[in-house]
């Protein structure tokens, strides 16, 4: 049985097929992260082959093939991340210019959506991030979020959507308590200007349960700690890799 985050628009005249309408993250993965290789490849289009030391098991049947080398395109976590929770998307084009004092600013035609991005002077004794204008804005979301009784959700940055020229700061919300979002500062790159498109993925939003954690600290002695090395190695490394995401990644869907 599937928990239900519901979404509700707070502006009147937002419609269900409306571009700024949240959705899985997993229908917004960007082209270039599925364009990637899976595969390590040489300069001329084929594939480098592994040496023993990446994966030291041949395939089965050889005494030489040690499969092909994996990119960081075959790592489960990061396709986790594009693929966990949902997206908050702009409602109308964004133009980000600088003004005639040469502080990035906001256009935004749609009168509907004046306050939907609203410039911000620099936060007092909030660290800044390093790479991007001291003037910030912030997002003030037309779409409210409710979710079951005991959990909250983390709000943030589309996760690894390093080509976005935009850094949210990240907040909790304990989201079955309150539905109205209220606003969330972000930073523009420097030196950049530029259009953000309607429908493009502002904010990744990760619902999950609240509970008590304690945590503690375990010293291995020194042969249960090479004994775990060597075991792990046996299980993961194999030919081609593949062996997290086939015998151990558990599979969540959000809808």
């Amino acid at each position: 049985m599937s928990l239900i985050a519901i979404f509700r628009p707070f502006r009147p005249w937002i419609k269900k097929e409306d571009v700024s309408t949240p959705v899985p993250t997993q229908t917004e993965i960007p082209t270039w992260y599925k364009d990637a290789d899976r595969f390590a490849k040489m300069p001329n289009g084929e594939y480098y082959k592994a040496p023993k030391e990446v994966c030291p098991f041949p395939k089965e049947g050889t005494t030489d093939d040690y499969g092909k080398i994996p990119t960081w395109k075959a790592c489960p976590a990061i396709l986790d991340a594009f693929t966990t929770g949902y997206l908050f998307k702009t409602p109308y084009d964004l133009v980000f210019y600088k003004n005639s004092q040469g502080i990035i600013d906001v256009k935004i035609d749609d009168p509907n959506y004046k306050d939907f991005c609203t410039p911000r002077p620099p936060m007092p004794q909030f660290e800044h991030p390093k790479g991007y204008y001291q003037n910030h804005f912030a997002w003030s979301s037309p779409w409210g979020l409710e979710l079951p009784e005991g959990y909250s959700a983390l709000f943030m940055t589309p996760m690894n959507r390093f080509d976005l020229p935009f850094l949210n700061s990240t907040g909790v919300v304990d989201a079955d308590k309150v539905h109205l979002l209220g606003t969330f500062p972000f930073f523009i790159a420097e030196g950049w200007e530029g259009t953000l498109p309607a429908g493009t993925p502002y904010m990744q939003v990760l619902p999950f349960k609240r509970e008590d954690w304690e945590h503690k600290v375990e010293i291995l002695d020194q042969s249960t700690m090479y004994d775990k090395m060597v075991n792990n190695m046996k299980f993961y490394r194999q030919p081609d890799g593949g062996v997290y995401k086939n015998s151990v990644w558990s599979i969540r869907e959000y809808r």
